[in-house]
C-alpha cells in the first residue's frame, strides 16, 4: 500500500541564433549562439543538451514546465524526470526519481547528504568556466518524509573550491511507497522539488529571455542502512561537478523562429505504406494498458526494456504521482528532409498527428500539454527501449491535447505541432528531424493515444505527417 500521496510542488509567483540563408531562430529578443567552453576539460558545446525554462507571469502551472530526463532503470538504478521554469523572482526545478527502495539518513551531516537518496543540482551563470568559480551554485537535498532544514545544504564556488555557504532556498521532498527505511517491501519512487530566489543567487531581477545558464543535476541513490550508495546518475551523462564545462544547458525562455522568405514550394512527408522503412517511429515505457501498471518483477526487470516499434498507435503519457512510472510513455520519430531541395530557406512547418484515444473514463480525463523536443541521437525501430533511447537534446514547445469526447472516425482527430525550429535547424546540419514527444502533466489519465507510422494501409490518412514550406533565401 503506498504510504504517503505524492502531489505536485506548486509555487505563486508575481507575475539558434542561427542564421539559416535568411531565417533565425531567437529567444526574446537576443540571438541564439552556440556557447563553446575552453580548457582541459573541454567538451564540444554543441553536444550538450539545453533546458529552454519557460516563463510564467501566475502561479507556475506544474503540467507546462520544460521536460527532460536521464537515467538508467533497473531494480538497482534509478530513472529520473526533469521538469524546469520559472518567474519574475524564482527558479523552479522538479525532480521525479523511480527508486525502488528509499532511504535517508536519520542523523544527517552535511558532509553525507548525498550519500543517501538525495539530490545535487547545479547552477553556474557563466558559461565558459572549468571549476566552479563564484558564479557556480551546489544544491543538496536528501530525502525525507516532509521539508527538512537539516537535509538541504549550498555551496558557492570559490577560488579554493566549493565553499559552504547560508542563502534562502526550499527544497520539498514527497514519495510513494511502501515505508521509508524498509526494505520488506518494494517502493516506487520520490521527488525533490528546488524552489531558488534570483536574489538568493545574487540577482536583483529574473535572467532576461536567452540568457543561457550552466546546469546539471546529479541523483544519489541507497538502497539500504549499510551501504554503500550506488554509482550517482546525472544529467547530461558525463556531468563532472567540479567541471562546469561539462554541464548541460538552462536557457531563460522557449526558442521563437522567424522568417524573412516568401514561401516559394512546399512537401508533406509520411510513411506511404504499412512495411515502407521511411518515417520510423517508436513508443517507449507504457504503450499501452497492458503494461501499466504490471507486477513488481516486469515493472522492474522488463518495462524499461521492451521495444514497442513496431506497434500500429503510441501512447504519450506522465503525472505528477511517480507511484504510476509504469503508465509513463515517450514517442519517438524521424523524418527524413532530402526532398527539401538544397539551399533554400524553411518558412514553416508542422507535425500533425491523428489521436484516436485517451486514458480515463468519461469526464475523468484532462487536457495534455505535450511537448516537442528534438534528439541528436541516432535509433532504430526494432531495438528501441526506454532505456537505450536517446536523451533530448532541447525542448522547444508544446500543444494543448484535449481528450476525445464524440468519435469522429478514422483516420481520428489531427493535432497539430509547430516545429518550425526543429526543421530549419536539422536542414540546415544535413541531417533528419529526430522528435521525441513528451508531457510534464500532472493530472491523472493522462495519456493520450495515437496512430502511428505503422498502421495498416487502410489508414494511411492516419500516419504521422510533416508539412513543410519552403522558400529562397534573401539576398
Amino acid at each position: 500500500m503506498f504510504a504517503s500521496p505524492l502531489k505536485p510542488i506548486r509555487i505563486f509567483v508575481l507575475t539558434l541564433a542561427v542564421l539559416l540563408a535568411g531565417a533565425q531562430a531567437v529567444y526574446g529578443e537576443r540571438p541564439f549562439q552556440e556557447e563553446t567552453p575552453t580548457g582541459a576539460m573541454e567538451v564540444e558545446a554543441v553536444l550538450l543538451p539545453r533546458i529552454n525554462a519557460p516563463y510564467f507571469t501566475g502561479e507556475i502551472p506544474f503540467e507546462q514546465t520544460a521536460i527532460a530526463w536521464f537515467g538508467r532503470l533497473s531494480p538497482d538504478q534509478n530513472f529520473t524526470d526533469i521538469r524546469v521554469g520559472y518567474n519574475a523572482t524564482q527558479l523552479y526545478v522538479y525532480l521525479a526519481i523511480f527508486d525502488r527502495h528509499l532511504w535517508y539518513d536519520e542523523n544527517p551531516r552535511r558532509a553525507a547528504l548525498t550519500q543517501w537518496d538525495a539530490v545535487t543540482l547545479l547552477l553556474d551563470t557563466a558559461t565558459t568556466k572549468t571549476r566552479p568559480t563564484r558564479t557556480a551554485w551546489r544544491f543538496v537535498a536528501q530525502l525525507y518524509g516532509e521539508p527538512s532544514p537539516a537535509r538541504r545544504a549550498v555551496w558557492r564556488g570559490s577560488a579554493a573550491g566549493w565553499k559552504a555557504v547560508t542563502v534562502p532556498f526550499q527544497a520539498h521532498p514527497g514519495w510513494r511507497g511502501n515505508a521509508l527505511n524498509n526494505n520488506e517491501d518494494t517502493d516506487r519512487g520520490w521527488a525533490m522539488g528546488f524552489t531558488i530566489p534570483f536574489s538568493s543567487l545574487g540577482l536583483t531581477a529574473a535572467p532576461s529571455r536567452g540568457t543561457t545558464w550552466r546546469m546539471a543535476v546529479i541523483v544519489h541513490d541507497r538502497d539500504t542502512r549499510q551501504g554503500p550508495p550506488f554509482a550517482d546518475q546525472t544529467w547530461p551523462p558525463a556531468a563532472l561537478a567540479d567541471n562546469p564545462a561539462t554541464w548541460g544547458f538552462l536557457r531563460f525562455g522557449l526558442p521563437t523562429y522567424t522568417v524573412r522568405a516568401t514561401p516559394r514550394g512546399s512537401v508533406s512527408i509520411r510513411r506511404p505504406t504499412q512495411n515502407h522503412p521511411s518515417v520510423p517511429d517508436a513508443d517507449v515505457g507504457g504503450a499501452s494498458a497492458n503494461q501499466c501498471p504490471g507486477d513488481e518483477h516486469f515493472i522492474w526487470n522488463e518495462w524499461a526494456n521492451r521495444n514497442y516499434g513496431r506497434s500500429g498507435d503510441f501512447n504519450i503519457q506522465n503525472q505528477s504521482d511517480v507511484a504510476d512510472w509504469p503508465c509513463f510513455a515517450r514517442y519517438y520519430i524521424t523524418f527524413p528532409l532530402d526532398a527539401i531541395p538544397p539551399g533554400k530557406v524553411i518558412v514553416s512547418a508542422t507535425l500533425t498527428l491523428y489521436q484516436f484515444g485517451n486514458a480515463g473514463g468519461p469526464g475523468e480525463a484532462r487536457p495534455s500539454w505535450i511537448q516537442v523536443l528534438t534528439t541528436r541521437g541516432d535509433w532504430q525501430e526494432d531495438t528501441i527501449t526506454w532505456n537505450n533511447a536517446p536523451l533530448a537534446y532541447e525542448n522547444i514547445g508544446g500543444s494543448w491535447v484535449d481528450p476525445i469526447r464524440d468519435w469522429p472516425g478514422w483516420p481520428g482527430i489531427p493535432r497539430t505541432w509547430d516545429v518550425s525550429y526543429a526543421v530549419a535547424e536539422a536542414y540546415a546540419r544535413g541531417q533528419p528531424l529526430r522528435l521525441v514527444l513528451y508531457e510534464a502533466d500532472s493530472a491523472y489519465h493522462s495519456g493520450k493515444y495515437f496512430v502511428s507510422s505503422d498502421t495498416g494501409d487502410w489508414n494511411t490518412a492516419g500516419r504521422p505527417r510533416l508539412d513543410v514550406v519552403w522558400g529562397n533565401p534573401t539576398p
